[in-house]
């Protein structure tokens, strides 16, 4: 079973929110409808803008743990590094 670290955004250069989890698509549309963070659903973090697959959940939750202590730019810097224009990837994901 994979395992997936993932960046949300408001929209670009604005606020993010960085998770784990085993259903990536469960996890994206639960953010959309606000049922599993208060942060996503106030500031309206829904945009699925960087994931990373992993083969185990332990190097998974040590991926995003090592993420959250990042300094801003450098999430940013890797948002950009394969998704320039911060495209929505739900889209390809829920489809």
């Amino acid at each position: 079973m994979p395992f997936y670290v993932y960046m949300l955004a408001s929209r670009p250069n604005v606020a993010l929110y960085v998770g784990s989890t085993s259903n990536l698509a469960q996890r994206v549309s639960q953010h959309r409808v606000g049922s599993v963070s208060a942060h996503t659903k106030r500031y309206q973090i829904h945009a699925l803008v960087w994931c990373e697959q992993h083969s185990e959940r332990h190097l998974a939750a040590k991926r995003e743990h090592q993420i959250k202590r990042w300094r801003r730019d450098w999430k940013i810097a890797l948002i950009e590094e394969n998704n320039p224009k911060w495209r929505d990837l739900s889209a390809d994901l829920l489809s």
